[in-house]
């Protein structure tokens, strides 16, 4: 039977809320806490979250003004930036934005919840499971009795995500990548307190550990991405032994799917490419779904660009949770992902291609590498040409190969590997 546990979250952007989801039913009655937006949640604790977000989502938003937008963005970017992996080194001195953390959190930010989810755990004591470092921190800080562990959602941290004292501190990490797990140990986290699990995707794309779902899925992707057969040609026995055979039709048109970010931005190259690709949307050979999120002004936006576009799909909904049902559910049916490379960079491993929208900060770099080396992501061509470079990379076979490498390379399992350790 698997274990209990707090699930912990933010509502700052998709990504930390995204990497919960997942979990949601270890939590219980299924319900994620956001730190930041809790019921009782003191006015003190609720104004510096408050302001957290609201000064990321202006950053963010603010990098696109021309002349100075990109020179604030990489002022403010240089307090988060992750310091080069090599020469292996002992990075464990804490910077700045750390010790402003801890600050905060030994003046009081935070012990009101833990000291709730303390008393709400009755007689068994529940592990606490973080998404977002703060929470962990302030746990460790508070002295909660029970384990504590943080998910990971990047594919490379800073000096940040580790404690003040990292070898004095109890926090567990769930790594989603090798590169992480090693980064922590730099970073003074004990060897001991880190789990390479891989990141927590939703079950419902996998078919739990046969993977049923997901490779039937991809064997309707192979067909999609792969035109002409070239991919096929070559490397029909891989596709066979991590597949199994493919039908004789996808059933279904090429599909790309569009993410927009948590603060909103890059909507644009959405509608510049929906644009261009107007004909192919016409005639059927081609899908988009435009994910808006839980953003009704970005859905407003496409919709006063696109109304007129019959092969175009809007993923929205004011609910964070249906949003993620509604999302999940159609990346089923998707054969590219199109997004800047946030926690999303990891869906890669349900055998999707991505075309990498650019970067937003110094961890998002970061993912952007990781998607290269794997051979799962190529950076974005010039949204206003996409019908001629989208359709040539699939004549060639290339998102096909793109398609298996995330699939073949990239962690499926995390969600069940954390379940199986919180149960340990």
């Amino acid at each position: 039977m698997t274990k209990k546990a707090w699930v912990i979250s933010v509502n700052m952007g998709y990504g930390h809320q995204r990497t919960a989801y997942p979990l949601k039913d270890l939590a219980p009655e299924g319900k994620v806490i956001n730190a930041n937006d809790y019921q009782g949640i003191p006015d003190k604790d609720r104004k510096i979250w408050r302001r957290t977000r609201l000064f990321y989502e202006f950053i963010s938003n603010f990098k696109r003004i021309p002349l100075i937008g990109k020179a604030v963005f990489s002022l403010y970017d240089e307090f988060q930036k992750i310091l080069s992996f090599y020469p292996r080194r002992d990075l464990s001195k804490p910077n700045l934005q750390l010790k402003q953390i801890f600050s905060l959190i030994k003046n009081g930010w935070g012990e009101d919840l833990i000291k709730i989810l303390q008393r709400g755990s009755g007689q068994e004591l529940l592990p606490l499971i973080s998404t977002f470092f703060v929470p962990a921190f302030m746990a460790d800080v508070f002295d909660y009795p029970g384990d504590i562990f943080c998910v990971v959602c990047d594919a490379d941290i800073s000096r940040t995500w580790a404690p003040l004292y990292p070898k004095l501190s109890k926090i567990k990490y769930f790594a989603p990548n090798p590169r992480v797990a090693e980064r922590l140990k730099l970073y003074g986290v004990k060897p001991e307190n880190i789990f390479l699990t891989g990141y927590p995707l939703p079950v419902e794309n996998l078919g739990l550990e046969s993977l049923k779902a997901l490779k039937e899925d991809m064997a309707q992707r192979i067909l999609n991405l792969d035109p002409q057969g070239r991919y096929q040609h070559y490397y029909g026995a891989l596709i066979k032994k991590y597949i199994g055979e493919l039908p004789q039709k996808s059933g279904r048109p090429l599909t790309v799917m569009f993410a927009v970010g948590g603060a909103g931005v890059q909507k644009e190259i959405g509608t510049k490419f929906v644009k261009n690709l107007e004909k192919k949307i016409k005639t059927g050979k081609i899908k988009v779904i435009l994910v808006a999120g839980i953003r009704e002004k970005v859905k407003e936006y496409f919709e006063s660009h696109l109304g007129k576009f019959k092969g175009v799909e809007i993923i929205f909904d004011k609910n964070i949770n249906n949003y993620f049902q509604k999302f999940n559910l159609a990346l089923r049916k998707t054969d590219i992902l199109w997004t800047k490379p946030s926690e999303l960079s990891f869906y890669t491993a349900l055998g999707l291609p991505i075309i990498i929208a650019p970067p937003i900060g110094s961890q998002e770099d970061f993912n952007q590498d990781w998607l290269l080396e794997l051979g799962s992501g190529m950076k974005q061509k010039n949204p206003k040409y996409t019908d001629q470079w989208l359709f040539d990379l699939l004549d060639a076979g290339w998102f096909a190969e793109a398609a298996m490498d995330g699939f073949i390379e990239g962690e499926k399992l995390g969600t069940i590997n954390i379940q199986k350790i919180i149960s340990q």
